[in-house]
């Protein structure tokens, strides 16, 4: 189970290292789009496309149906959620570790009043 959310997460994060992904996720959070609409900004072929699609997709990050020759996707979030909880847990570190620096520094400025005299 672990190892699968590891694999899970490390495709999140392969998948938005790529500007033109984080860039169609973006879009798609609007609502859904054709790949061929996603792809007109970028100036890309619908293969193009296509191939960053299918890496979010890996992700867990887009879902795609089909109507007609029409390929739509849609934004699948639970996945960003996964990659935002697991970062949250940096980010509580961080803010700790900061919270305690201040504290150090604030102990340190009053010591420095007190022996002025």
């Amino acid at each position: 189970m672990v190892e699968h959310q590891v694999a899970d997460l490390d495709a999140v994060f392969h998948a938005l290292s790529d500007p033109t992904r984080r860039a169609i996720l973006q879009r798609l959070a609007k609502g859904e789009s054709s790949i061929g609409e996603l792809a007109f900004p970028f100036h890309m072929t619908f293969a193009g496309a296509s191939k960053h699609i299918k890496a979010l997709e890996k992700a867990g990050l887009v879902r795609r149906r089909v109507e007609g020759r029409t390929h739509l996707c849609s934004l699948e979030p639970k996945h960003l959620a996964e990659a935002h909880d697991w970062l949250g847990f940096y980010e509580r570190y961080w803010t700790m570790r900061l919270d305690d620096l201040e504290r150090t520094l604030r102990n340190a400025d009053k010591r420095a009043k007190r022996s002025k005299r």
